[in-house]
């Protein structure tokens, strides 16, 4: 299948780390060695999780698409900070596009719903259910944090991205997604209880970070490995490697396990914080005009639960 199109959105509103100095004492260094985030982008007032993915697939439209938008026969939304559970991101999109009566899904697997979501997508082309599609990810972490955790409080950003995704080529533009692998790691460390987000009991918390790390590390270089070398790649014919937003240290951490050089792997956690499920999108998104013919990028993920996946795109 390939990627006709990508976009992505931010809020305006910047939160610095000094915030956290004034809330709980965290320092700018601290925070810095300990995450490498900066800053990060909060949603203001009449922002949320469903308007944030409505504006990201706005500007995908805006952009130019190689088809009409009525031809769209799939929309699928992963998120796991919901504005509403019911009339989900997903659905705010087809009222948006206006195309009635075609499959409309909204999935979560904590920060690796992206490539799920994408998989499913591969799934309903696969089953001839579906040709054309928006695959589209968004988190509203802000609504659900809890800002005075030492421990997480200030990871989290907000923000969301949009794929447009065909079966069959379209343009000379589109990136080729190559395969997808994805899996669950519950059975592992503190797979249930490393991540949590429990509304009515603290929002979302952090109380195994050490061993989040150790996993997110290990299973992200070794599937991204995997996938170079189901598909006859070595790591030197890598281009670009898009992994998930979640600190700093773990992306330093991965393409020095590789051998990779650091200027492979694309980041934006320095000035939007942990932006879940869409930080790996946005990242792609925002490299988009970068990336050159023959270029092999993989999207790299890790979530909560525990879970993870890769996907290789072909330019």
């Amino acid at each position: 299948m390939f990627i006709n199109r990508v976009a992505h959105y931010i809020p305006d509103l910047v939160i610095p780390n000094a915030h956290f100095e004034k809330l709980n004492g965290l320092t700018n260094d601290w925070i810095l060695e300990r995450t490498g985030i900066s800053e990060r982008r909060r949603a203001t007032e009449g922002e949320n999780t469903n308007t944030m993915a409505l504006e990201a697939v706005k500007k995908g439209i805006e952009a130019g698409l190689p088809y009409d938008i009525s031809e769209i026969n799939l929309i699928v939304g992963g998120t796991y900070s919901p504005y509403d559970t019911v009339g989900t991101l997903a659905h705010v999109i087809q009222a948006h596009i206006q195309v009635a009566d075609i499959p409309v899904v909204s999935v979560s697997s904590a920060c690796s719903t992206l490539l799920n979501c994408m998989e499913i997508v591969e799934g309903y082309f696969a089953m001839g259910k579906a040709d054309k599609a928006i695959v589209v990810v968004s988190e509203h972490n802000s609504l659900y944090h809890n800002e005075t955790d030492p421990m997480a409080g200030h990871l989290w950003g907000d923000g969301a991205a949009a794929f447009f995704i065909s079966k069959e080529k379209q343009s000379e533009t589109d990136f080729n997604v190559s395969q997808i692998i994805t899996g669950g790691a519950a059975t592992v460390g503190k797979g249930t209880e490393g991540v949590m987000l429990r509304p009515r009991d603290g929002g979302i918390n952090m109380p195994f970070g050490k061993d989040v790390f150790i996993n997110a590390c290990a299973y992200m270089s070794k599937v991204t490995k995997d996938i170079l070398e189901n598909n006859g790649y070595s790591l030197n014919d890598l281009s670009y490697l898009v992994p998930h937003q979640a600190n700093l240290r773990i992306s330093k951490n991965i393409t020095e396990s590789l051998g990779l050089s650091e200027n492979v792997a694309l980041s934006n956690i320095e000035y939007l914080g942990n932006t879940g499920c869409a930080g790996a999108g946005i990242a792609f998104s925002e490299h988009q005009g970068e990336y050159k013919k023959g270029d092999k990028i993989v999207l790299v993920v890790f979530g909560g639960g525990y879970s993870y996946g890769a996907m290789l795109v072909e330019v």
